[in-house]
């Protein structure tokens, strides 16, 4: 698991200008969605992966745990997943034209339908009530990428939260357009993972400065069954 690290000047430049740590530190169970981030066979299983992060494994029960606290709050758990498709290589072709040749064929080979590096990670707990979103660029929320952001909002989601691989990547570049597209947006400080603690704080204190919030798996799941309890109370 990282260390965390986000230095005290960060911490009081956010109070500064917010007013708070925490800009979101109550949240709406009922409008909150966990987007679980790459969780594939492609960046957890050695051989079968093509950029494989190793401490992606050790994040699996904290997800696990913000999914069953989302789901027994009332929320919605989605599981996104990068894919490959032919028009990649055309739509977006910057993305896989910087690429070396072997490392653009295992990163097709890993990402193709089908096969076992675009498969979810076995140890992960998905449950059939889930969501299921496919993605063709680093960011879910990029209309071109993928139909998540309608597809919460036709939910009611307002909020998400932000866990998986890679934190500076997919994770951060997921979170930012996603408050680019106005929704409250919290990543996972436990529950994303990087290639070492430098990339995976450095990601997290840019994000923290000025898109959105970080906190743990700790807060957010006290947070969720805090105001579940006083959702049903107030009925």
């Amino acid at each position: 698991m990282h260390r965390l690290s986000i230095p005290q000047s960060v911490t009081d430049r956010v109070i500064e200008r917010r007013g708070t740590e925490h800009c979101f530190a109550e949240l709406d169970p009922a409008k909150t969605a966990l987007v679980v981030v790459d969780m594939q066979n492609a960046f957890l299983m050695p051989v079968v992966g093509h950029a494989v992060c190793d401490v992606a494994r050790e994040i699996v029960p904290n997800i696990n745990r913000l999914a069953q606290a989302v789901r027994a709050s009332g929320g919605t758990v989605v599981w996104i997943k990068t894919r490959f498709t032919e028009k990649s290589l055309t739509e977006w072709s910057n993305g896989y034209g910087i690429l070396l040749p072997d490392r653009k064929a295992k990163r097709i080979e890993a990402l193709s339908p089908g096969g076992k590096g675009y498969e979810l990670w076995n140890e992960l707990e998905v449950r059939p009530e889930d969501l299921h979103v496919d993605k063709e660029r680093f960011s879910a929320f990029l209309p071109e990428s993928s139909n998540l952001a309608p597809l919460l909002r036709g939910r009611g989601i307002d909020t998400v939260l932000i866990t998986g691989t890679v934190t500076n990547v997919c994770c951060e570049s997921s979170a930012r357009d996603a408050m680019m597209m106005n929704f409250r947006t919290v990543m996972v400080t436990d529950g994303n993972a990087a290639a070492n603690d430098a990339e995976h704080n450095a990601s997290l204190t840019a994000f923290y400065l000025t898109f959105g919030d970080i906190q743990s798996t700790d807060m957010i799941a006290a947070s969720l069954a805090r105001n579940a309890r006083s959702a049903a109370a107030a009925q």
